[in-house]
């Protein structure tokens, strides 16, 4: 699969070192409207640099990566589809319910394998506690308790665009609990402050949150996130069934423990989402590759980032009216 990506940022060089070593895939363009950004990510894998333009004419690219600016994904995404190429598409698609579904209109009229990148699912430890409940390991799902905490708050210039905390770090959140507990939320009440940064405030968003929802068959999930937890990338799951119970703890800088008799010392959880998924994203490009290599539609598509976004709008919507 020769690939061209699409944005040379920080999403962009862990999706070109996946891709680069992977070896159903090749690195074969980067674009990049900061030139020099895209010349030294081509130049480390290999690659050539091209235009938008240029890339998706060209009929040695097979697929696009989207990890472009969040307000270039929808149009790039179609665009690719247009082209006939595969399209894999970081999150979020768009902020605007209207234009992700414009979006997937168009990947049904052109039935172009498209997957989206909410990568937690495959986290090793997440994936073997989907395992455990799928294998009926607790009984029936009862209650779910997610937890994600980042270590720090992203620059003020990122809240204003990033659409706020539902919709751009709880979604990760919400598109876990719809995968974990395999059905929709049709009950939902979200709470946000801001306890981090006034400024988060000013800008119109909040940077700490809760929400509550209610499955159709009555399962409940909590969620809780923070934009800060001064302890490092807290990422914990806790599954509760009739028979038992699964949970997934966070991973650790290293498996190193103190003991002494003044007590015993863990290692601080890995210190953001670059190290503690490392393996995830690994795992998510795997995903993508064999699933168009055997002519299957990749997972999560475009339905699962509409539900999920669905399900942050309508957090937005709570929290606000306090209903």
């Amino acid at each position: 699969m020769r690939v061209a990506l699409f944005g040379a940022g920080r999403m962009g060089q862990i999706h070109g070192a996946n891709i680069a070593v992977h070896p159903g895939s090749t690195l074969a363009a980067v674009v990049d409207p900061h030139g020099p950004s895209a010349t030294a990510l081509a130049e480390r894998h290999g690659a050539v640099v091209m235009d938008e333009a240029e890339a998706f004419a060209s009929q040695d690219i097979d697929a696009v990566v989207v990890a472009s600016a969040t307000n270039l994904h929808a149009d790039q995404a179609e665009q690719g589809a247009k082209a006939g190429k595969a399209v894999f598409c970081e999150k979020p698609v768009d902020l605007s319910m209207d234009r992700v579904a414009a979006v997937s209109e168009t990947l049904a009229q052109t039935n172009v394998p498209f997957m989206l990148g909410f990568n937690r699912r495959f986290d090793p430890n997440f994936a073997a506690m989907k395992a455990q409940i799928d294998q009926g390991a607790i009984g029936d799902v009862e209650m779910v308790t997610i937890l994600s905490r980042d270590p720090s708050p992203p620059p003020i210039d990122y809240i204003k665009v990033s659409g706020g905390i539902f919709r751009d770090m709880m979604i990760h959140d919400f598109d876990i609990a719809r995968w974990l507990v395999g059905e929709d939320f049709p009950h939902l009440s979200a709470f946000g402050a801001v306890h981090v940064n006034a400024a988060i405030g000013a800008a119109g968003d909040q940077d700490t949150a809760m929400v509550s929802l209610r499955s159709t068959s009555g399962v409940l999930v909590s969620i809780s996130n923070s934009r800060r937890a001064t302890y490092g990338y807290d990422q914990r799951i806790e599954v509760h069934g009739s028979k038992g119970m699964v949970s997934a703890e966070n991973v650790r800088e290293s498996t190193m423990v103190l003991a002494t008799a003044e007590g015993v010392r863990l290692e601080k959880p890995e210190h953001f989402f670059l190290e503690r998924y490392a393996a995830a994203y690994k795992r998510e490009w795997d995903a993508f590759v064999s699933a168009v290599s055997e002519g299957r539609a990749p997972m999560p598509g475009i339905t699962e980032g509409l539900a999920s976004l669905a399900l942050a709008d309508r957090a937005v919507a709570s929290a606000k009216a306090h209903r």
